[in-house]
C-alpha cells in the first residue's frame, strides 16, 4: 500500500459493526481475563482509596476546628493514615499486575501482526515503513485500549455508583444532584470528546504510518532519490504530511482542551448545587464540607472516562489496522508436544522426501508447487533451477518448515515434518535462504548467529569456504569490521560471502543454499560454489536454489522447475544434450559469461 492511498483511506472501523475491531482484539484476551479483571478490581479500589481519603481528611479538619476530644479523631488520623498508604500501594499493585497482562497480550498480537505482514508480503505490496508502523505504533494501540481506555472507565464507573450510593445516606437529595453530575462528566461529556476528535483521529493512525513510509524512503532510498532527481519531490511530500498531522495533533489538542475546561466547570457547578442542596436538607455542616469535597474527588475520577473516550478515538484507526491483519493472520502453527527420549532431531546426516507437495497461498490461485516429488537421502546433493516465479523459493520454504503444504508431505527421517520439534528443525534444516538478513553488527558477531560457540579456527574454515577471508584480513580491525544496518559496509558480493559463511558454519543436516553466489562475478561464483560445496561434512545433504547453471556439473541431479511444476530432471551432462529450457538457458548464459569475461580487464 502507498503512502498516499494510507493518507487518502482512512482506516474504517472495520467490518462487521461499530465495534468489529475492538471485539477482534478483545477475543484474544481470553487467556489474560483473570489478570485483567484483577487489574481493574485494583483500579476500583485506588480510586475508592483516593476519594474515602479525601471525604476523611475533609472530616477529620473541620472536625478538628471545633478542638474536640482527641479520641474522637482518632479512628479518622488511623484511616487518613492507611488511606493514603493503602492508594499508593493498591496503584502500585494495578500498575504491576496490569502491565503483565497487557505485555503479555502485546507479544500475542505482535506475534500474529508479524505472521500476518509476512504472509502478505508478497501479494499485498506492503511498504516497509508502513509494516513497521503497523508492527510498533498499531500494536501499542491495544495496550492502550486495554489500560487507558477499559480499566479506567470501569473503575470510574464503579467508583461513580458507589459515591452516589455514599452520598444518599447522608443527603439523599444531595445524591440525586451528584448523579446529575457524574452523568454529566462521565457520559455527555465522553460523547462530545468522541464526537469532536472522531473524524481527525481516524487520520492519524494512516497518516504516521504514511509518515513511516516516508522516513524509510528517505533514509534508504537517497541515493535513487538523488539519481532519479526526486529527492526534491519525496521531501516536500513528507513535509506535506507532516504538516497535516501537525494540523490534526493541534485540532485534537484543542478539542480537548475545550471538553476538560467544560469538565472542571460541571465538577465546580455540581459541587455547588450539591453543597445548596445539603444545607436546604439541613445536613450537619461538617457534612457539608465532606459532601462539597467529596462530589469534586468524584467527578474528577468520573472525568476519567473524558480522557478514556478521547483515547479509544484516537486508537480506533490504530485497532482497526490491527484487527484487518489479526482476521487475515495463518492459524497459529499447533504446539509441538515434547520429543520423546532420543526423537530429537540432530544436526547430523538426514533424509528428506517430498511426496505430490502442492502449495496454494491463495484458494482457487495457480499452485506455487504442484505434485512436487523429491528424494533427498543423506549426502545426496541436487540443484533446483528454473526461470524466476517457478516456485523455488516456495520449495525452500516448504523444506525449511516456514511455509506448509496445501497438499502432499514432506518427510525428515520418515516422520512427517511438522511432527518434529520445532525449536530442533533448525538443526537439521537451514542454511542460506533468499532474504538471509546482516546485522548491524560486527563480522564475528554476524557469523556467530550460525554457531554461538564456534572457535576462532571454525570461524576463518566457513570465511574462507565462502571466499570472506582474505577480505576480513584486509580491513584494520578484522573480525571485529562494523557491517552497517543490513550490510549497508558492505558490497553484494561481500554481504551475500558473509551469509553463506554463517550457513556454512550453522551446518545443518540438510544445507539449503538459496543463490548462493548472487552478486559475484562468474569466475567468483565458480570459485566459491566449489569451495562451499567441499566444506560441506561428509554425509550431510545440500539443495541448491540457483538461476546461474554453471558450478552444478558435480551434482547428483539437477531439477528444472516452471510453474511449480517439475518439467526435467537429470545430471547436468544429461540435461545439457537433451532439448528442453535447461540446454537452452546453459547456452545463453555460456555466451554471455564468454563476452562477460572477453571485457573483463
Amino acid at each position: 500500500m502507498s503512502a498516499a492511498a494510507a493518507t487518502r483511506r482512512p482506516a474504517a472501523p472495520g467490518r462487521g459493526g461499530p465495534l468489529a475491531a475492538e471485539r477482534t482484539v478483545l477475543r484474544l484476551t481470553r487467556p489474560y481475563l483473570r489478570r485483567l479483571l484483577g487489574t481493574g478490581l485494583l483500579a476500583t479500589a485506588t480510586e475508592l482509596a483516593g476519594l474515602a481519603l479525601m471525604a476523611s481528611a475533609t472530616w477529620l479538619l473541620m472536625s478538628a476546628a471545633g478542638q474536640p476530644p482527641l479520641d474522637r479523631l482518632t479512628v479518622a488520623i488511623v484511616a487518613v493514615r492507611a488511606l493514603a498508604i493503602g492508594r499508593g500501594v493498591f496503584r502500585y499493585t494495578e500498575r504491576l499486575a496490569g502491565h503483565d497482562a497487557v505485555l503479555r497480550l502485546v507479544a500475542d498480537v505482535r506475534a500474529r501482526v508479524f505472521a500476518s505482514l509476512a504472509a502478505r508480503r508478497d501479494t499485498a505490496g506492503q511498504r516497509s515503513g508502513d509494516a513497521l508502523s503497523r508492527l510498533v505504533s498499531d500494536v501499542e494501540t491495544v495496550q492502550d485500549l486495554l489500560l487507558r481506555v477499559l480499566v479506567p472507565a470501569c473503575a470510574a464507573g464503579l467508583v461513580g455508583v458507589l459515591a452516589v450510593g455514599g452520598a444518599a445516606l447522608v443527603s439523599p437529595a444531595a445524591a440525586g444532584v451528584l448523579a446529575g453530575g457524574l452523568l454529566l462528566a462521565g457520559v455527555v461529556l465522553p460523547a462530545l470528546a468522541t464526537a469532536l476528535t472522531r473524524r481527525g483521529a481516524a487520520e492519524v493512525a494512516p497518516l504516521r504510518g504514511a509518515l513511516a513510509a516516508d522516513a524509510v524512503d528517505l533514509t534508504h532510498g537517497a541515493a535513487d532519490l538523488a539519481a532519479f532527481g526526486a529527492t526534491g519531490y519525496a521531501l516536500d511530500a513528507a513535509t506535506q504530511r507532516a504538516g497535516r498531522l501537525a494540523r490534526l495533533e493541534r485540532r485534537l489538542a484543542a478539542a480537548g482542551f475545550a471538553v476538560d475546561a467544560a469538565g472542571v466547570l460541571v465538577a465546580g457547578l455540581t459541587a455547588g448545587a450539591v453543597v445548596l442542596v445539603a444545607l436546604r436538607a439541613g445536613v450537619d455542616g461538617v457534612l457539608v464540607g465532606v459532601l462539597a469535597v467529596g462530589t469534586l474527588a468524584a467527578v474528577e475520577i468520573a472525568l476519567a472516562l473524558v480522557g478514556a473516550a478521547r483515547q479509544w478515538s484516537q486508537l480506533r484507526a490504530g485497532l482497526a489496522r490491527v484487527a484487518t491483519l489479526l482476521d487475515a493472520a495463518p492459524p497459529p502453527l499447533p504446539t509441538t508436544p515434547p520429543a520423546a527420549p532420543g526423537r530429537t532431531v540432530s544436526a547430523g546426516p538426514h533424509d528428506v522426501r517430498f511426496a505430490a507437495v502442492t502449495v496454494r497461498y491463495r484458494a482457487g490461485a495457480a499452485p506455487a508447487l504442484d505434485r512436487f516429488d523429491l528424494d533427498l537421502p543423506a549426502g545426496r546433493r541436487v540443484a533446483v533451477v528454473g526461470p524466476s516465479g517457478a516456485g523455488k523459493s516456495t520449495l525452500a520454504a516448504v523444506l525449511t518448515g516456514a511455509v506448509r503444504p496445501t497438499a502432499g508431505r514432506v518427510t525428515l527421517d520418515g516422520r512427517d515434518l511438522a511432527d518434529h520439534p520445532a525449536a530442533d528443525l533448525p538443526r537439521a534444516v537451514g542454511g542460506l535462504l533468499a532474504e538471509a538478513y546482516v546485522f548491524h553488527a560486527t563480522v564475528r558477531e554476524n557469523l556467530l548467529l550460525g554457531r554461538p560457540g564456534a572457535d576462532p579456527a571454525e570461524l576463518a574454515g566457513a570465511a574462507g569456504a565462502a571466499g570472506l577471508l582474505d577480505w576480513v584480513h584486509e580491513q584494520p580491525d578484522g573480525w571485529e569490521t562494523v557491517v552497517g544496518e543490513e550490510g549497508g559496509q558492505l558490497s553484494g558480493g561481500q554481504r551475500q560471502r558473509l551469509a553463506l559463511a554463517r550457513a556454512l558454519l550453522a551446518a545443518p543436516g540438510v544445507l539449503v543454499l538459496d543463490e548462493p553466489t548472487e552478486g559475484l562475478d562468474p569466475a567468483a561464483a565458480d570459485t566459491v560454489l566449489a569451495s562451499a560445496l567441499a566444506a560441506v561434512p561428509a554425509g550431510h545433504s545440500v539443495l541448491v536454489i540457483s538461476h546461474r547453471l554453471h558450478g552444478l556439473a558435480g551434482l547428483d541431479e539437477i531439477v528444472v522447475l516452471d510453474a511449480g511444476r517439475v518439467v526435467q530432471r537429470g545430471t547436468h551432462a544429461e540435461l545439457v544434450r537433451s532439448p528442453g529450457w535447461y540446454r537452452e538457458q546453459w547456452r545463453v548464459q555460456e555466451a554471455a559469461e564468454r563476452g562477460y569475461l572477453a571485457l573483463a580487464p
